[in-house]
């Protein structure tokens, strides 16, 4: 009998053993990279062990749509019909190992290149300006509606991700009129 452990990943609890792969809700870990689940139980070989020291290493595989799900809802006698539908965000996961040496899929890290000797003259580097934080889950109508409350490092930024990733007209325009009301003020 070989090991299992109980892990709960997204409010679902899961049985898993090495090298399984399976879908859970959505997890915020990027594809590739690793996270260490909660555990709840260890078993095999016929013994549980409810307080465990070890840990679940678990691998993001990739980030996946669910199958769609219709929802029809229907009132008799009234002509009422309305039709709807979601698609699940699920994660797929490969259980890397269970309290032990992990089995090395993990990516290989490159040696940096060496830079050139730089003269320590700055003190501090200057910080870079971000966009707003979930700036890329704001709809065009919620930017318009935010981008007066922005500081003007950050509408500099979120206009310069606008331009690079998104390029959406309605974006630029109000980050470009949030931009020249800064500047009349």
């Amino acid at each position: 009998m070989s090991t299992y452990a109980v892990i709960k990943v997204g409010g679902k609890q899961y049985r898993v053993q090495e090298g399984e792969r399976l879908l859970v809700d959505r997890v915020k870990t990027d594809e590739g990279k690793t996270f260490h689940p909660t555990l709840l139980m260890l078993g095999g070989d016929g013994k549980i062990d409810f307080a465990a020291k070890t840990q679940v290493t678990a691998r993001v595989v990739g980030h996946v749509l669910g199958e769609k799900v219709r929802i029809g809802k229907y009132k008799p006698k009234s002509g009422y019909k309305k039709h709807t539908g979601y698609r699940s965000r699920l994660t797929q996961i490969e259980i890397e190992s269970i309290g032990g040496a992990a089995k090395r899929t993990t990516t290989v890290e490159k040696p940096k290149a060496e830079k050139p000797d730089e003269p320590e003259t700055a003190a501090a580097p200057a910080r870079t300006a971000h966009p707003p934080k979930d700036y890329d889950e704001l709809t065009v109508a919620q930017i318009a509606e935010a981008a007066s409350g922005w500081r003007r490092p950050n509408l500099e930024a979120a206009l310069e991700h606008e331009k690079a990733n998104a390029n959406r007209k309605g974006a630029i325009a109000a980050l470009e009129a949030a931009l020249a009301e800064k500047e009349s003020h």
